[in-house]
């Protein structure tokens, strides 16, 4: 149980904090001020909790399958935010002023709903063990670890980032970012399969006895690129498609933005 608690923690902290790692150093490298991170964190907390607390209420919805199929609204709204950002971020900074207004907002709603979704999903597994003392003090446990682990993982790849010169940073973020993305559209997917709103298919591959999914590999590359080791062609194609869609804003946003510089300097 108490292995299980922190794998379960683990995989939900991990994710957040490589958002909120991520766009940190994005912040930083872009001389965006970073109080936006305290009201996110505030914001998702408070929401994660407001959801915990109403589970029978979520649980109900969409005829029985409300929680699966608001956590894939919400991964599919943090996805389109990221692809927002990915429009205002398209070139290392420098190139042009940018309104750090609209980024920090931005930025905000993406650490504010990965904070709702996550802290959802480790309130209801919390709120499971609720009955069962024994059992919940262990659960506890194991989630402090988890989370610890989490944060920790969370913070080394922030100063891995900060440590990086400034257009490698830039573009390794972003990389970081498409495919975090990628993974959420394709999880997303995996809920909706669950909740009988996309047809279940065979998988496509089995990578299991490479990568098992309930390792420590698996749980950490599940947060980073959206690892499933058994996966169906709808989740492939959620997952390729939106990375396919990231790549193609960023590069697009890129392309602009350099004919934009070389117009400004033929004029000047």
């Amino acid at each position: 149980m108490l292995l299980t608690s922190v794998i379960i923690v683990l995989r939900e902290v991990l994710e957040a904090a490589l958002l909120i790692s991520i766009l940190s150093a994005l912040s930083a490298a872009h001389g965006i001020s970073r109080g936006w991170i305290g009201w996110a964190l505030a914001c998702g907390m408070a929401s994660a909790i407001g959801l915990g607390f109403g589970i029978d209420t979520v649980s109900n919805w969409f005829d029985g399958v409300g929680q699966e199929v608001s956590s894939a609204c919400l991964q599919f709204a943090i996805y389109l935010a990221i692809v927002v950002l990915l429009l205002l971020l398209g070139t290392p900074a420098g190139t042009e002023k940018r309104s750090t207004g609209v980024l920090s907002i931005v930025m905000a709603a993406i650490v504010a709903l990965a904070i709702t979704r996550e802290g959802f999903e480790i309130l209801v597994y919390i709120f499971g063990f609720a009955g069962i003392l024994k059992q919940l003090l262990v659960v506890l446990v194991g989630s402090a670890i988890g989370a610890g682990i989490g944060i920790s993982i969370g913070a080394l790849i922030y100063y891995l980032l900060r440590s990086m010169p400034h257009t490698p940073s830039h573009y390794v973020s972003l990389f970081l970012l498409i495919l975090v993305a990628a993974g959420l559209v394709s999880q997303a997917a995996l809920l909706l399969i669950q909740a009988d709103w996309l047809p279940a298919q065979l998988p496509v591959w089995d990578s299991s006895s490479v990568i098992a999914e309930d390792s420590v590999t698996g749980q950490l590359l599940y947060a980073l690129v959206g690892y499933e080791a058994t996966p169906s062609a709808i989740q492939a194609g959620f997952y390729f498609g939106g990375a396919l869609l990231m790549l193609m804003v960023s590069a697009g946003s890129a392309f602009r933005r350099r004919l934009q510089r070389n117009s400004t300097r033929e004029t000047a």
